[in-house]
């Protein structure tokens, strides 16, 4: 049925969609991961290196003494698995679709793109679910993921043909 390596990289991009829209249905409570760490990192490993830090997001200050030590901590946890996810659905998109689409210019445009699309409207999706509060930062940081995952995968690529050649 599925005879292509591309197929299933469309499968897996499916996949990934399907996980990013359950964990947009789930309120921030059915979410949080708070509880994980503060059982996990109870003697707040870094404390002090982390407490120099303190930046917007949003427009909201995101620092210890602003949110707490496991908020924080949280903060970098959940952008780095919006950054994370959408790395792999930008790189299983490219990698489905290269195969259909004239030219590998294409692909890439077409799959950032799409999946900078899917960002827009999980966080419309996110709107839509109580306790969630949508983003258009966290649109632009699933965008630069995909963007990352396909073009990482270009110069991995690209690296791997040259040392073949020689």
């Amino acid at each position: 049925m599925f005879k292509r390596k591309s197929d299933w990289f469309l499968i897996l991009a499916l996949v990934m969609m399907a996980v990013l829209f359950y964990s947009s249905s789930m309120t921030y409570h059915e979410q949080t991961s708070v509880p994980l760490l503060e059982r996990s990192l109870h003697a707040q490993p870094l404390k002090s290196w982390l407490s120099q830090f303190s930046f917007q997001y949003a427009g909201s200050e995101q620092s210890i003494k602003v949110s707490g030590y496991f908020k924080f901590v949280e903060f970098f946890v959940r952008k780095g698995a919006h950054f994370g996810t959408y790395f792999l659905l930008g790189l299983f998109s490219y990698l489905g679709l290269r195969p259909r689409l004239t030219g590998a210019g294409l692909a890439v445009i077409f799959s950032w793109l799409a999946t900078t699309g899917y960002a827009a409207t999980d966080e419309f999706h996110q709107m839509l679910t109580g306790d969630r509060t949508p983003l258009f930062q966290d649109v632009m940081l699933d965008s630069v993921g995909a963007l990352t995952g396909i073009v990482l995968f270009l110069i991995i690529e690209r690296l791997w043909r040259l040392k073949k050649r020689r």
